[in-house]
């Protein structure tokens, strides 16, 4: 074996979500940890708009924070969601479940909050975090970096390993291109999304159920809010950036001024216009954020560096999975560490091999439940086939598990997931298309056909204890 492949320094490239919980367990496990952060220390200063988007964590995302012991601190600013609580013009807002166990759940949590503790966190297992320090150049060779500091001053380092958490637009990545074909395939999605807030009423409650992630779906838009302590609620308004008008979908460039924003929303989401008075101000000064799938054919160089969670597979967010997913990165190179010590060229190949599959899964699941949060759960016909779904997961338990529920409830691997997703979703076609309820279902014929298409699967262990 090369020498030169193992090290106990590890050097992070972002200190997100994703860098932060890694540097806590490898610094636990004794390594030499530092991390760079190109923006400022958000415990120390606010967090630009359009960044502060709320997140959803679910089980996969939680397994690996209380494997880290720090799960029951997340548990303290975290708001339990049990459903989508949908929002039809003229209707009273109706309540979906996620699942039809009590303890099926998902959490909102405040992506700034949750990063300032994941940073408090990492400093307290020992790594060193660095602020405004941008990486600009890298000798792999060498095994030297370059970085740059807000006043454009250099800053050389040197480094045993380098790990990408620096995003979707990495630029470890960035690096790594100019030495070795990665493969990368960036597939934009022709809607972006805008931020809202939504205050608390004047006694600091919640103005709507804060037990459920709201949707208002419109077909081709849609938007969300899920809610915070503090009794806010984050709303996020997702739109075609163009105009359509062959389909007649708008999109945020016919909203440039607010005489326009406002007869857009009042139109639309009338009810929860009465609930947002910054929306105008709201409106002006936060971005429309950019929403795009990346894929990457090769994640890592030798033993040198690697890249994960968005910066090796970012996804667009309507499966509420790319925290959670990176989560499970963190927790797979965590247990290659512990199999494998600090050979990293035995490390970084593994790695990509067991987590490549599950991120180009999840990456189509988040693109389908986009569609199906927009548009399919106004239609008869979804609820119908949920509640069979429902019904074929009590007669076969352990075979039959509704697709949303192996994603957000289980730590099944994405790709198998998404194969037994399939399977099912040709089932419950096939048993309702002829129906209009659950009692003009056979029921039974659907069963014989789950259970010779499914076998039944050991989920895996690792609750999280709680969710």
């Amino acid at each position: 074996m090369n020498q030169s492949s193992r090290t106990s320094t590890v050097t992070i490239a972002g200190a997100g979500l994703a860098g932060s919980l890694l540097a806590v367990v490898l610094a636990r496990r004794g390594f030499d940890v530092e991390v760079f952060e190109r923006f400022a220390d958000q415990r120390r200063v606010s967090v630009p708009a359009g960044r502060s988007i709320n997140l959803a964590l679910a089980e996969r995302g939680r397994v690996p924070l209380a494997r880290a012991g720090l799960l029951d601190g997340v548990d303290r600013f975290a708001l339990p969601m049990a459903g989508r609580m949908l929002h039809e013009p003229g209707k009273e807002p109706v309540l979906q479940r996620y699942g039809q166990r009590e303890e099926e759940v998902i959490y909102s949590v405040h992506r700034a909050r949750l990063n300032t503790f994941l940073l408090d966190a990492a400093e307290q297992a020992g790594a060193r975090i660095e602020f405004n320090r941008r990486l600009q150049t890298v000798d792999f060779d060498r095994r030297r970096c370059i970085l740059v500091d807000d006043s454009g001053g250099e800053h050389e380092r040197d480094f045993g390993v380098l790990v990408g958490t620096d995003g979707a637009g990495s630029a470890l990545r960035s690096a790594m291109s100019r030495v070795m074909k990665t493969g990368a395939r960036e597939e934009p999605l022709d809607h972006g999304y805008k931020e809202f807030t939504m205050p608390p009423d004047a006694g600091g409650r919640h103005v709507m159920d804060p037990n459920a992630l709201h949707i208002w779906p419109r077909g081709g838009f849609m938007m969300i809010a899920l809610p915070n302590p503090d009794g806010s609620f984050t709303c996020t308004l997702f739109l075609a950036r163009k105009a359509d008008p062959d389909r007649g979908e708008p999109g945020f460039d016919q909203l440039e001024d607010w005489p326009e924003q406002k007869a857009f929303m009042e139109e639309h989401f009338a009810d929860a216009m009465a609930l947002l008075p910054e929306v105008r101000q709201e409106f002006a000064d936060n971005p429309v954020g950019f929403l795009g799938t990346l894929r990457l054919d090769r994640w890592h160089l030798d033993g040198r560096a690697v890249l994960l969670g968005d910066a090796a597979h970012a996804i667009v967010p309507f499966h509420g999975q790319g925290m959670n997913a990176a989560f499970e990165d963190v927790a797979c190179l965590d247990e290659l560490v512990a199999e494998h010590g600090d050979d990293w060229a035995k490390i970084f190949p593994a790695f990509e091999k067991i987590r490549k599959p599950n991120a180009n899964a999840i990456a189509d699941l988040a693109l389908k439940n986009y569609r199906e949060m927009r548009s399919d759960v106004r239609d008869p016909r979804f609820h119908l086939q949920k509640e069979l779904e429902w019904e074929l997961e009590r007669r076969l338990p352990g075979r039959f598990i509704p697709g949303y529920a192996m994603v957000m409830f289980h730590t099944l691997p994405y790709a198998q997931a998404l194969e037994r997703s399939r399977i099912q979703a040709r089932v419950l076609e096939e048993a309702t298309k002829n129906a209009s309820s659950l009692e003009e279902v056979d029921i039974e014929a659907a069963a014989r056909e789950a259970r010779a298409a499914l076998e039944p699967i050991e989920m895996p262990s690792g609750k999280s204890g709680s969710g």
